[in-house]
């Protein structure tokens, strides 16, 4: 099994990846609905929240990218549930996180393929809400003094 991906020819099927189950959340006409995401997590970002950073994983998957991404498709590991949707954008970020663990091939020892981990500092005080949106207005810039862009 030692598929290359068609944007991505130096990652293989056998490569490591860690995939997360993240507690997100939807703002839906005021409301704010809970929702389970699939979604990779990059070394670096394994190792602050293994380092018991607060995050809104519930648990994480040591795998090969053959596991969870074939091709374009992405598949759900059977450790999560069904109901749990992909983020968007899967399987580029996907790609871009198993580069990581190219990189740093240490990282991988982190969560052994094959493993769950569940023991972080879980926490959803400061919610990811996945579909809000910034508005900018004129007064949320910040005022400079009149003399800060010229030379003296």
């Amino acid at each position: 099994m030692t598929t290359t991906y068609p944007n991505a020819p130096e990652i293989s099927a056998d490569d490591y990846i860690v995939v997360g189950l993240a507690t997100c959340f939807i703002k839906d006409d005021g409301e704010i609905h809970e929702v389970k995401i699939i979604e990779p997590i990059p070394s670096a970002a394994l190792e602050a929240i293994l380092k018991g950073s607060p995050t809104s994983y519930k648990l994480a998957c040591g795998k090969k990218m053959g596991e969870v991404l074939e091709g374009d498709t992405a598949k759900i590991p059977a450790e999560f549930p069904a109901s749990a949707q992909f983020c968007d954008d899967f399987g580029e970020r996907t790609i871009a996180a198993a580069r990581t663990y190219q990189r740093r091939p240490s990282a991988a020892e982190l969560i052994p393929q094959g493993t769950t981990e569940t023991e972080f500092n879980y926490s959803v005080e400061r919610k990811r809400v996945l579909n809000s949106e910034r508005i900018i207005r004129t007064e949320d810039n910040v005022k400079q003094h009149e003399y800060t862009h010229k030379v003296l």
